[in-house]
């Protein structure tokens, strides 16, 4: 393992580690930015509320008979 070091700089090879390291780091962190659940700066996003009102099916009235539409 010793004769590793006899090729590669010990010096270049740490800052190379950490320069890949740190960006390896920002990339995380921006993943998690990008997403609802873990962006800690502008926290979730505010949903919709549900809808209360509820919609009717269509009727129609002929000669005095109510008649409800379904499947529309």
């Amino acid at each position: 393992m010793w004769k590793l070091w006899l090729i590669f700089d010990p010096r270049r090879v740490l800052v190379a580690m950490a320069t890949f390291l740190f960006a390896l780091a920002l990339l995380i962190h921006f993943i998690l930015l990008s997403t609802d659940r873990f962006n800690w700066i502008e926290g979730p996003r505010a949903r919709p509320a549900p809808r209360a009102d509820v919609i009717s099916a269509p009727t129609i009235t002929v000669a005095g008979t109510t008649i409800t539409i379904a499947g529309v």
